[in-house]
């Protein structure tokens, strides 16, 4: 039958394994990454191979995987406007507690922030039918993602191009990728540029969707990431915390 899926995919019905293990490894990276930098900046603890570029690398490979699966899963979802909503949510609950405890510097526009107006960008693009799709788009939007690496400070094309003065002069534009003077967050994912990699993953989720996903990705599962995987908000919540008693236990 024309239109029909190859005997080795299948259309997508229930979860998608292998989207579980890849976001559960990069739970795991990022519960060992905020171990590092707690006992490194909290603790003082000498961790002297914990510095740039590494760590920069480091930082870089979950947020990005977290973005790009996140993208991956959108066209997926049931409800894109609802999952936006409980993202916002969870990021103003973060914003208030770490404002609150004030540890480290508080959490204004962090990684939740920019999945739930990464989420909510693709609803609306969905409402209008402008979801893009397909491996064109996808490497077209990377590229763009790319090229705006450094936005919030001030450069994009790789440093080649210097942005007006102008956008950072205000803090009302700290939200879209342009922090304003008295700016400060302790996790800072604004929606540019990191909504191209979002929908760099939306691309070829689309895509993927309507080819229909081999079996095996289907069911792939790996323990323990298949359950981080699965639970990776919980963790993100409750792991900082935890993290912050164990240094305050050994500091």
């Amino acid at each position: 039958m024309i239109g029909s899926a190859p005997s080795d995919q299948a259309l997508v019905k229930g979860r998608i394994g292998l989207f579980d293990v890849v976001r559960g490894f990069s739970v795991l990276s990022m519960v060992l990454f905020h171990l590092c930098y707690d006992l490194k900046f909290l603790a003082n603890v000498d961790l002297l191979w914990f510095e740039p570029p590494l760590q920069d690398i480091w930082r870089a490979s979950i947020s990005w995987t977290f973005l790009f699966v996140a993208g991956c899963m959108c066209p997926l979802s049931r409800s894109n406007l609802r999952r936006s909503l409980e993202y916002g949510a969870v990021a103003a609950l973060i914003w208030v507690a770490t404002s609150l405890i004030a540890v480290d510097t508080p959490i204004s526009f962090g990684i939740i922030f920019c999945m739930s107006a990464c989420t909510f960008v693709a609803y609306v693009l969905q409402r209008l039918d402008a979801l893009p799709s397909g491996a064109v788009a996808a490497a077209l939007l990377l590229l763009g993602f790319l090229l705006l690496q450094g936005i919030s400070d001030g450069t994009v094309a790789f440093g080649l191009v210097q942005l007006p003065k102008e956008l950072y002069a205000t803090e009302w534009l700290s939200w879209l990728g342009f922090p304003g003077p008295h700016f400060s967050s302790g996790d800072y994912y604004p929606l540019l540029p990191y909504l191209l990699m979002f929908l760099c993953g939306a691309s070829l989720g689309s895509l993927w969707k309507s080819r229909g996903y081999p079996v095996w990705a289907m069911k792939a599962r790996l323990e323990p990431f298949t359950t981080l995987g699965r639970h990776a908000l919980i963790v993100y919540l409750l792991h900082q915390p935890l993290i912050l008693a164990v240094v305050g236990l050994i500091s």
